[in-house]
């Protein structure tokens, strides 16, 4: 996999507005729990951040909250200082989801296009982006194969690529490397990596626990609709006590903790 992708932005101060800020966001599923809980979070412009927590715990209603996919029952979401329900916050935002939501109809090539229409993106600005992420990613082999003929591993590929088709300032990854060998996840790593030191704030969902201590500069741990904790993994060890992250996990929003009950 190539990675000499250009990010157009520079490198933001991590001083500036919030690339990112929620402020009481709380979501009451009818006849459900309640999945958010006056959630406050600010992640800064230009950081790689990670939220952690066991399913139930509230990220992906907190994604799907950010995303538009959802209506919050209260509280306020803005992306770089644009209201979250605004079409220039849409712009500023990609999102890589968990599941592969890929039009079944669609070549690799077109799901792009489509995309880049969707945001915007004149043919001819759509069809040269779209070129240049079938190269970063390797899907060029595969441009006219439809979704439900690609492996696992090339729809993850196709899911960053439509992602970072319209260059967006933040991107979402929500479980980016789940069901991928070893050798694809390392890939990943070394893209998502060299995006980030283009200026790119990243946040990053992930189960895997030694993937958020490498990747992430901060760490946020969810448990029942709350940030429980937050710091660099090295700051979560020494606060808690623990002598991994993994300790770290248990203690603050596993199944036999506190806020992990919660959840």
């Amino acid at each position: 996999m190539g990675v000499t992708d250009r990010h157009h932005g520079s490198v933001m101060s991590h001083n500036d507005q919030p690339a990112l800020s929620i402020r009481g966001l709380s979501k009451q599923y009818e006849d459900g729990p309640l999945a958010l809980d006056s959630l406050d979070l600010d992640i800064p412009q230009g950081s790689f951040f990670g939220l952690l927590g066991p399913n139930g715990a509230g990220k992906t209603t907190l994604i799907s909250a950010v995303c538009n996919l959802i209506r919050p029952s209260s509280g306020e979401i803005e992306v770089f200082g644009h209201p979250g329900s605004s079409l220039q916050a849409r712009r500023l935002l990609g999102v890589a989801e968990q599941e592969a939501n890929l039009d079944r109809f669609l070549s690799v090539r077109e799901a792009l296009l489509y995309h880049g229409g969707y945001y915007g993106m004149t043919r001819a600005e759509a069809s040269e982006r779209a070129e240049r992420m079938m190269e970063v990613f390797d899907l060029t082999d595969k441009r006219d194969t439809r979704a439900p003929r690609l492996s696992g591993g090339m729809k993850r590929r196709l899911l960053l690529a439509r992602a970072l088709l319209h260059e967006p300032r933040l991107v979402i990854l929500d479980e980016p490397t789940a069901g991928v060998d070893l050798e694809l996840r390392h890939e990943l790593w070394r893209y998502i990596r060299r995006l980030h030191e283009q200026g790119t704030t990243i946040l990053l969902t992930t189960h895997y626990l030694e993937e958020a201590e490498e990747l992430c500069e901060d760490l946020a741990l969810i448990g029942g609709g709350r940030i429980v904790a937050r710091d660099t993994a090295k700051g979560l060890k020494e606060s808690h006590g623990g002598g991994s992250l993994e300790d770290v996990y248990l203690r603050t929003v596993g199944a036999g903790s506190e806020a992990g009950a919660h959840g």
